[in-house]
């Protein structure tokens, strides 16, 4: 797939100022609490809205990191390596931008090396600060491929995302074990068919062990 990822300067800025206060938060949670039916006095639900707002902080904590510091250090000692490099496999969870409710996954990233590479734990990371905002899977495919490439300038990034998404098993349909797959591809990685097989061969190498 062809994504676009587009900033806006100052946008994010004017959000992070325009954020409630605690006891706004709380507040909210509270109206939602006798929205659906209950009443945020009893026993069981006196403190929910204090403990939501404190799930939320780290459940949204990506807003407040920037994956250009985390991939920021590359290395270039690399004794002539050029060849692929993978990381498969990272667990994720997210939350849709639709209805808020959780996208649980996994992550495969791959990107061809120019002379330098990155630490292989900045990979999961930048997965982590992207998951830990409201999102669609698409935009997250995308803006994985996106901070990679540019932070990094190698020879291509290939991006797949698999994942369950609570909305469509919670409400709506109800479809349980559905799975959505996303890939993005830049630089050779997107002109070359044979790097494009490579990569979905490694990751297939290991399933069913």
């Amino acid at each position: 797939m062809d994504a676009v990822v587009k900033s806006f300067p100052g946008k994010d800025q004017d959000v992070k100022d325009a954020r409630p206060s605690q006891a706004e938060v709380e507040a909210a949670v509270r109206t939602l609490l006798l929205w659906v039916g209950d009443d945020p006095e009893r026993e069981g639900l006196v403190d929910t809205p204090k403990r939501v707002a404190k799930a939320y902080k780290d459940l949204f904590g990506g807003y407040d990191e920037d994956p250009e510091d985390v991939l920021g250090r590359t290395f270039e000692e690399v004794a002539g390596y050029d060849d692929m490099v993978l990381i498969r496999d990272i667990p994720f969870f997210s939350h849709c931008e639709h209805h808020m409710v959780p996208i649980i996954g996994k992550a495969h990233v791959a990107y061809l090396p120019d002379g330098k590479v990155l630490g292989l734990s900045k990979i999961a990371r930048v997965i982590d600060i992207f998951a830990r905002r409201l999102q669609t899977q698409e935009a997250m495919t995308a803006q994985v491929s996106t901070a990679i490439d540019e932070t990094l300038r190698p020879l291509g990034v290939a991006v797949m995302i698999e994942a369950e998404h609570m909305c469509m098993a919670m409400r709506g349909i109800r479809k349980q074990g559905s799975t959505t797959l996303t890939t993005t591809f830049t630089g050779q990685f997107k002109t070359d068919p044979h790097q494009q097989a490579r990569f979905m061969t490694m990751l297939r190498s290991n399933e069913g062990r």
